[in-house]
């Protein structure tokens, strides 16, 4: 299989706009071996959450569907990347490894490691960009360092970045004469023994054709309407997008031209250059996902407690749009973005738990669990992120549900027994006084702010 090119799938499990296939496809009479190794022991503290894990499978099992319609199929392996991919392409007698970048520190390193090490056996070892717009290395602000300010970052993207078209899928792929071997899917075991994912499988169909459709419906029903149903907690008025494009089952640059001229003026791109600034603000501060950005929130005077912690997340806080939201997310591994919010803030706010917490929850429960997305978030609501919201913005989840849920139909769908004592389900009191809490919050900051000058 001399001149073999070996295709390292990560978090672009897709065949259209994918430039690394497309790199291995115009090499002439190439054979190309898709592959994709799970390695959970190099992810550390951020392997997959249980929801991802499910939606993993689903991926992959879609993506060798797509590849075995072009005569290839799917190689999968297990172990350290930096052993498997090496041996592999020694294996194959293959002369070139290619794949898309990711941008999380531990990644970083693994795979600048195993660049150098392919690279030492003569080896062709390149990898490209499938995952974002633009290089996190390529925008930086006038003074040449990294922006921690959304807006302007924004409007450079916005007007200054303009991505190349995305390539589509290869019709055909020519496949070894004998496959190395590899491992079943069902070896991986991604899928959780206990089957509380059901309501995961109602609610999404993971795999490139289902991000093509989902994104399809969103155009064609969604976004002429996106700038204010996405606040409307009752209906789908959100894209859904970010669990497809966490995986990289479609790119941003396919995004963005699918929206045409006129759509990239709308408030949907702003959330999509959110998330190109959320890997900014990673590469470049590879400690926020467990430290904060801002030095001051070291010393936070932040609250154990385990027990508001658990009542949070099982829904249980007596708080009825708070717990919508959490059981919304156990039920769907997803979250209306200002739910998002809300109980983010009722978190880190009103309980006064570390921010940490609540951002460990969602890397476990959401299907678009994303540590740069993530991250920047939790970050953003706690006030210790870039551009974050300041703290004294406490969000209060009955005003919200006033302007947000006024019929409580969200409510209602989520939390029934809130609204109906009559129901035979008990529904518990409130744990936390909203107001004083709020006062408790404000002169911890204060407190925090006066310890920081006195520092300086």
């Amino acid at each position: 299989m001399t001149g073999a090119a070996v295709v390292w799938f990560q978090q672009d499990l897709r065949l259209a706009d994918n430039p690394a296939l497309d790199a291995a496809t115009r090499i002439k009479s190439s054979v190309v071996i898709p592959v994709y190794i799970w390695s959970p022991r190099e992810e550390g503290d951020w392997t997959p959450g249980a929801a991802s894990r499910w939606w993993l499978h689903q991926s992959l099992a879609s993506l060798d569907t797509d590849l075995r319609k072009r005569g290839s199929r799917l190689l999968l392996m297990g172990g350290e990347v930096g052993t498997v991919l090496p041996k592999l392409a020694k294996d194959c007698g293959a002369s070139r490894v290619f794949w898309n970048r990711r941008y999380e520190p531990a990644a970083i390193a693994r795979e600048r490691e195993l660049e150098e090490t392919l690279t030492h056996a003569g080896v062709d070892a390149r990898s490209f960009n499938g995952s974002l717009l633009i290089e996190p290395w390529d925008m930086l602000n006038r003074s040449g360092k990294p922006y921690q300010v959304y807006t302007p970052f924004r409007c450079r993207v916005q007007h200054e970045v303009k991505p190349e078209r995305a390539t589509r899928a290869p019709t055909r792929l020519r496949s070894p004469t004998r496959w190395p071997r590899g491992v079943s899917l069902n070896s991986l075991r991604l899928i959780p023994k206990i089957e509380w994912y059901r309501g995961l499988e109602r609610t999404w169909r993971p795999g490139e054709a289902g991000a093509q459709a989902r994104l399809k419906i969103f155009l064609r029903k969604r976004l002429a309407e996106y700038s204010t149903a996405r606040e409307r907690l009752a209906i789908a008025g959100t894209s859904s997008l970010s669990p497809h494009l966490h995986f990289g089952e479609i790119g941003p640059r396919q995004i963005w031209h699918k929206l045409g001229a006129k759509g990239r003026s709308t408030a949907f791109l702003a959330e999509l250059i959110w998330r190109e600034f959320a890997y900014h603000l990673l590469y470049h501060f590879p400690h926020t996902p467990l430290q904060p950005l801002r030095k001051e929130f070291a010393s936070f005077p932040w609250r154990r407690d385990a027990k508001g912690l658990r009542a949070w997340r099982e829904g249980l806080t007596g708080q009825p749009l708070v717990d919508a939201g959490m059981r919304e997310l156990w039920a769907t591994g997803w979250m209306h973005n200002r739910v998002r919010m809300i109980v983010a803030s009722f978190l880190v706010k009103n309980l006064r738990v570390p921010w940490q917490e609540g951002a460990h929850w969602f890397w476990d429960t959401l299907v678009d669990a994303d540590l740069a997305n993530n991250t920047l978030n939790w970050q953003w609501v706690a006030g210790c992120g870039a551009d974050a919201a300041p703290y004294f913005r406490i969000f209060n989840p009955e005003s919200q549900a006033q302007r947000f849920d006024r019929e409580r139909v969200y409510i209602r769908q989520w939390v029934p027994e809130s609204l109906d004592p009559q129901s035979g389900v008990k529904y518990p009191k409130l744990i936390v006084d909203l107001g004083g809490s709020r006062e408790d919050a404000l002169q911890a900051y204060r407190s925090m702010r006066a310890k920081a000058r006195r520092a300086s």
